[in-house]
C-alpha cells in the first residue's frame, strides 16, 4: 500500500490524484486529498467568475476524482500549521505532493500602492466569490471611476463584475452581499490600463469578447493607442490568440471613432469600459482619505518586445484601484523555495533541496511551474509529477507510517471535514439559496461553512 498527501483540492491537486490512480504502476495506491478549507475545488470555486458558469461545470469532472474508492477528500486541514510539518507529513503517508498554488499579488511597487482604496484584484475577487477567508472584506462600490492595472483575464474579469448588472448575476451562487452591493453600484466608467500594446495582453479573446456583450455598456479603445503597436497594422504573423484579439480590438476603436464623430447622436450607455494601453502606473494618488486616481508614464516599444518609459504623464481619474499585475508563490514551511521565480525547486515534480532530490516529496502545478497556463495546463504537469512519484514507489512505500492517516490527523491537532461533510455544505448553500428565491448560494465565512459540515458528526 502507497499512501500519498495531496495538499490542495484545484485543479492540479486533483489531476495528480487522478493520475495517481489512473496510471496504475502501483497496485494500491491511496491518495488523500488535503485542503486547508473546508470546501474542494480551489480556484475553481473561489476564482473563476460566478458568471462562468460552464467553467465552474468543471467542479463535476474534479468531483468525480474525488470521490473515487481510493481517494480522501479531507477539508479544513492546515499542512505547514504547527504540529503539522513536513515532518509530520511524512509520518504519516509515503510521499506528499504539494500543490498549493501561487497565493499572493505581485506588488507595483509605487507610492500610494496601499492607499485606502487600492486592492489586489484577487481580493476584489475573493470577495464576490465568497471566499471565507475575505468575510470581513467590504466594498461598497461607491466610486464613480474604477481603475483595474492589468490586461490579463483576471482583470477582464473585475472589470465585468464591475459593470454586470446585478440582476444577471442574481442566477448565479454569488453572495447576498457582494450581489447588493453590485446592485448599489455607482460606478459609471471603468479603466482596464496595461503598460504594454494590445499584441501582448494576456487575455483571451474569449473572455474580451465578453466584454462587447454586456447591456447598456460601451467599450471605448483609442485608435492612436493601438497604432502604437509595431504588430498593430499587420498583425498576420502574431500567434492566432493575440491576432484575434487586435481584431477584436481594431473593431471597438472603429467604433469608438464613430461615436465620436457623431457626438451626440446617440443615447449614451450607463457604463464605459475603457481600454487603454502603452500606460506604466507610477503613482496611485490619494491621500489618508481613498485614492483620487492613478498616475501613469507613456510607455513605447524599446525594439526588443519590452517597452521604456518616455517621460511623458497622464492621471486617471478613480476612487476605487484594483492592481492586478500577476500571482506569486509563497515559501511553504519545510521545503526549498526559489525567491526569484517564486517556486520549488524541483526536477519533473521531484522537490531539489542543494540540488538532490528531497525523498518523498513533491509538487505540481503552479508552486512547480509559476502561474502560467490555463486550468488544461495542469493536466500534463501533474502527469509529470505523478509518474515520478510511482517511479519512485518501490522505495516509498513500505515505510512505518501512522495505520489510520485521519487519525493521525486529528491526533496532531487538526478537525478535518471528510467528503460528507462537503455535501453538508453543498445541501445548507442550495438551502439558503432556496429561502433567498435563487439557486444555490455560497455561504460566504468559515464560521457557516464549518457550522453546515459539521451537521453530519
Amino acid at each position: 500500500m502507497l499512501r500519498v498527501a495531496v495538499i490542495g483540492s484545484g485543479p492540479s491537486g486533483v489531476y495528480t490524484a487522478q493520475s495517481l490512480i489512473e496510471q496504475q504502476a502501483v497496485p494500491d495506491v491511496e491518495v488523500y486529498v488535503l485542503d486547508r478549507l473546508p470546501c474542494p475545488y480551489g480556484l475553481v470555486r473561489y476564482g473563476v467568475a460566478p458568471d462562468h458558469e460552464k467553467i465552474k461545470s468543471l467542479q463535476s469532472t474534479l468531483r468525480t476524482v474525488l470521490e473515487h474508492p481510493a481517494v480522501h477528500f479531507l477539508g479544513n486541514v492546515e499542512a505547514g500549521a504547527p504540529g503539522l510539518g513536513l515532518g509530520e507529513l511524512r509520518e504519516i503517508f509515503d510521499a506528499v505532493v504539494f500543490c498549493v498554488g501561487a497565493a499572493t499579488d505581485r506588488q507595483l511597487g509605487i507610492p500610494g500602492e496601499e492607499l485606502p482604496g487600492s486592492h489586489p484584484a484577487t481580493e476584489f475577487v475573493a470577495w464576490y466569490s465568497a471566499h471565507p477567508d475575505a468575510a470581513a472584506v467590504r466594498f461598497t462600490l461607491a466610486a464613480r471611476s474604477a481603475i483595474v492595472i492589468g490586461v490579463g483575464n483576471v482583470a477582464v474579469d473585475v472589470a465585468r463584475m464591475l459593470s454586470r448588472g446585478a440582476a444577471e448575476l442574481a442566477l448565479t451562487d454569488m453572495p447576498q452581499g457582494p450581489l447588493g452591493a453590485l446592485a448599489d453600484s455607482r460606478v459609471e466608467d471603468v479603466w482596464m490600463v496595461g503598460r504594454r500594446g494590445p499584441s501582448q495582453a494576456r487575455f483571451t479573446t474569449k473572455e474580451l469578447r465578453e466584454l462587447g456583450s454586456l447591456p447598456d455598456t460601451e467599450v471605448c479603445v483609442r485608435p492612436g493607442e493601438l497604432a502604437l503597436d509595431p504588430a498593430y497594422r499587420d498583425p498576420a504573423a502574431l500567434p492566432a490568440a493575440a491576432r484575434r484579439n487586435v481584431e477584436v480590438l481594431r473593431g471597438w476603436a472603429e467604433r469608438t471613432a464613430a461615436r465620436a464623430a457623431g457626438a451626440g447622436s446617440a443615447a449614451r450607455a450607463r457604463r464605459r469600459i475603457h481600454l487603454r494601453f502603452f500606460l506604466r502606473p507610477a503613482e496611485v494618488l490619494g491621500a489618508a482619505a481613498g485614492v483620487r486616481g492613478v498616475r501613469f508614464e507613456r510607455t513605447a516599444p524599446d525594439g526588443r518586445g519590452g517597452v521604456a518609459g518616455t517621460g511623458e504623464f497622464e492621471e486617471i481619474e478613480g476612487q476605487l484601484v484594483l492592481r492586478s499585475v500577476g500571482y506569486r508563490g509563497t515559501p511553504q514551511p519545510g521545503l526549498p523555495f526559489d525567491e526569484s521565480t517564486g517556486t520549488v525547486p524541483h526536477l519533473a515534480g521531484r522537490v531539489l533541496r542543494d540540488g538532490a532530490p528531497l525523498p518523498g516529496v513533491y509538487v505540481a502545478g503552479w508552486i512547480k511551474r509559476g502561474p502560467t497556463g490555463v486550468i488544461g495546463t495542469n493536466r500534463p504537469c501533474a502527469k509529470e509529477t505523478a509518474s515520478s512519484l510511482l517511479a519512485d514507489a518501490p522505495m516509498l512505500a513500505g515505510r512505518r507510517t501512522a495505520p489510520d492517516p485521519v487519525a493521525a490527523l486529528v491526533r496532531a491537532g487538526q478537525r478535518p471535514v471528510p467528503w460528507p461533510g462537503w455535501l453538508a455544505i453543498e445541501a445548507a448553500e442550495a438551502a439558503w439559496g432556496r429561502g433567498l428565491g435563487r439557486g444555490t448560494v455560497k455561504l460566504p465565512d468559515w464560521a457557516g461553512l464549518l457550522e453546515a459540515a459539521r451537521a453530519t458528526d
